[in-house]
Order: C-alpha cells, then sequence, then structure tokens
C-alpha cells in the first residue's frame, strides 16, 4: 500500500510546477493549463487525506472541485477562441491594452 505522504508530496510537486509553469510561460492556453494541473494537486490532496482519515467529505469536496473546473474550463477556452479570432494573438505581452 502507498504511504498518505507519498500522494502529499505528488500533489505539492504538481502544485508547484503548476504555479512555476502559470508564471514563466507567456501564453494563455499554457496557463489555463496550469490552473488545471494546480486544481487536480488540490484534489489529489483532498483525497489523499479523505483516505488517511476515513472519511467521505475530502471525496465531495473533490467532487465540487471537478464540477467547478469542468465550468472554468468551458469558459476559459471560449474567452481564449475569442481573443485568438479577435487578436490572431494568444500571448500575454500582446494581450497588455485589455487592461480597464
Amino acid at each position: 500500500m502507498i504511504p498518505p505522504s507519498a500522494f502529499f508530496l505528488l500533489a505539492a510537486v504538481l502544485f508547484v510546477l503548476g504555479v512555476l509553469a502559470f508564471f514563466i510561460k507567456k501564453d494563455l492556453l499554457t496557463q489555463f493549463m496550469a490552473v488545471e494541473i494546480m486544481l487536480n494537486a488540490a484534489n489529489l490532496a483532498f483525497l489523499a487525506l479523505a483516505r488517511t482519515l476515513g472519511k467521505a467529505e475530502g471525496q465531495l469536496i473533490v467532487l465540487f472541485v471537478i464540477t467547478v473546473a469542468a465550468a472554468e474550463a468551458v469558459i476559459g477556452l471560449a474567452i481564449i477562441v475569442l481573443i485568438f479570432r479577435q487578436r490572431k494573438n494568444i500571448q500575454t505581452d500582446a494581450l497588455k491594452d485589455l487592461k480597464g
């Protein structure tokens, strides 16, 4: 049986990689995928904690996070497609004029 600390370590590594990818990469699609990796890392931590404590509440939270992530994926990809259609570019450096 794999110890829960291995799952927590994997979740931490995935979260750090997601944060690094979000701040290093400069295109919207890669940043969007980095956010999804961070959400999956949080889900993994919740599942490991739920398994360790023997409670189902962590699994219920993961179900809600997956639902929110699916809705966020649809809306986020739609926004990226609209920006690409208007600007022909999804690099964040070229989108600085979108600030309010």
